[in-house]
């Protein structure tokens, strides 16, 4: 893995675990590895070790793969825009969905 790869890991792992209302000291509790460890990790200074990252997915609850699914991190906010808008353009179904969420959540 390049030093990216380790930047991008430590980002998504740090992204799930505040989306599960996660502390770096209950992960670390529930992974049974220190804090500063898990500080290091989601700052891409250490990879974890293969214990590590079992217990990383069986604290966040996650399959592997997910800690991996990077494309909305590495995307720049056009290609996003660009993507949906070809999307929408495909899939008249998709953009009302779509548009039924975005006025849910933006009241």
């Amino acid at each position: 893995m390049t030093e990216n790869m380790k930047k991008l890991l430590g980002k998504r792992i740090k992204e799930i675990r505040n989306k599960r209302g996660l502390t770096q000291e209950k992960l670390a509790e529930l992974v049974e590895i220190n804090t500063p460890n898990i500080s290091y990790i989601e700052n891409g200074k250490f990879y974890p070790s293969y214990e590590t990252f079992i217990g990383l997915i069986r604290a966040l609850e996650v399959e592997p793969c997910e800690l991996f699914a990077f494309d909305n991190m590495t995307k720049t906010p056009d290609e996003l825009k660009n993507e949906m808008i070809e999307a929408f353009n495909k899939d008249e179904k998709l953009l009302r969905l779509i548009y039924k969420i975005y006025r849910a959540i933006a009241v």
